[in-house]
């Protein structure tokens, strides 16, 4: 299993984690916005992540963190 999390009131809402993640379970919170004024990056459907880590290469700001669990 693979947990994803992301530092949302670090998140500036770019979308190039969005646009990086292959299986497509990235998207922008459009209800919630951080400390910033920012739509931030969050995950739809755990269960359905890889751990490819595109989402965190992508991000500029460092903000993904993705860890395998055992």
């Amino acid at each position: 299993m693979v947990k994803v999390s992301f530092e949302t009131d670090l998140c500036k809402g770019c979308g190039l984690c969005v646009s990086a993640c292959p299986q497509g379970i990235l998207a922008l919170a459009k209800d919630k916005l951080n400390k910033k004024g920012h739509n931030p990056a969050e995950i739809l459907d755990q269960s359905k992540c890889t751990g490819c880590t595109s989402c965190a290469t992508m991000c500029p700001d460092c903000v993904i963190t993705i860890e395998r669990e055992r």
